[in-house]
């Protein structure tokens, strides 16, 4: 696994220098400050196990790693630096910066509005445009080379119409890049998407963050009714993650005493395994889409 981005320890007064930075223009340093708003402080916990070393949960750093890298290398084969890319609920922005700092002209997309502002401390160079709101109300006068959605889609009451709206935002030739627990993993519990008959009834619950949000998890067989209902062309489907990597089946408490390469070997050895033990074992799921 190799980390594409690497920062410096934030001070531990992050959030509080946040805070008055992005106090509201005019305002002397005696005015209150408005309250940190929570997402910002769930984004931050959260850079502390992506980008700041902190390895109280090594299962998810790995995952996460794993699953950015994968990422990465699915975009780079099909855009060049200077090709327009959008990040489609992008929370707190570290593919985003990840993307601007290989050169893409990367445009942020998040529901929590707030999130832009938090994200922007990140980037001091301001490379990233910022796109806030629902993605199915976004509209835009360019379409984008590459769409970018990772852990998104099992979040969407409807993956069917949210494909058919990213493919309205690509150009022709362009790729849409997911990523997504595989439904197939065998602790999954969830439904999938097509023995659903009524997914309207989710819509209620649908974009809530982190795995309580989940509602359904594909199965890699529906990837192909679903791109081709959206008018997109299957590229690649790959599987990849195992337990120990994530730390699942009780293995968290070993993770941190075991070697990183160790760690690395077992997780490449895993990715080579294909047919139904692959599906069964590997947690996670990579899906490129072309438009035509």
């Amino acid at each position: 696994m190799v980390q594409l981005i690497s920062r410096a320890p934030p001070p531990d007064d992050f959030l509080v220098k946040a805070d008055t930075q992005f106090a509201p223009h005019g305002t002397s340093n005696s005015a209150p400050r408005r309250v940190v708003a929570p997402s910002w402080k769930t984004s931050y916990k959260y850079d502390l196990l992506e980008l700041y070393g902190d390895r109280s949960d090594p299962g998810y750093t790995n995952s996460y790693l794993i699953r950015q890298s994968r990422t990465v290398a699915a975009v780079q084969p099909f855009a060049s630096p200077g090709a327009r890319v959008i990040d489609i609920a992008a929370a707190q922005g570290n593919f985003s910066l990840v993307l601007a700092e290989l050169g893409y002209m990367v445009t942020w997309n998040d529901l929590r509005t707030e999130l832009a502002d938090y994200v922007r401390l990140k980037d001091p160079k301001q490379r990233i445009e910022y796109a806030p709101g629902d993605v199915f109300s976004l509209e835009f006068k360019k379409p984008f080379d590459v769409i970018v959605a990772t852990e998104v889609i099992e979040h969407v009451a409807h993956p069917n119409r949210f494909l058919r709206k990213l493919e309205g935002l690509l150009r022709p030739g362009g790729h849409v890049v997911i990523t997504t627990p595989n439904g197939e993993y065998f602790r999954n519990r969830l439904p999938r998407f097509s023995d659903c008959s009524e997914p309207a009834k989710f819509e209620s619950v649908q974009f809530k963050p982190n795995a309580d949000g989940h509602i359904f998890l594909l199965h890699s067989d529906e990837i192909p009714s679903l791109a081709s209902c959206a008018g997109l062309e299957i590229k690649t489907i790959e599987l990849f993650s195992n337990p120990l990597t994530a730390g699942y089946l009780q293995t968290r408490t070993v993770l941190p005493i075991l070697p990183t390469r160790v760690v690395d070997r077992i997780e490449a050895s895993t990715a080579r395994f294909t047919g139904r033990f692959g599906r069964k074992l590997q947690t996670h799921m990579l899906v490129v889409l072309q438009k035509p």
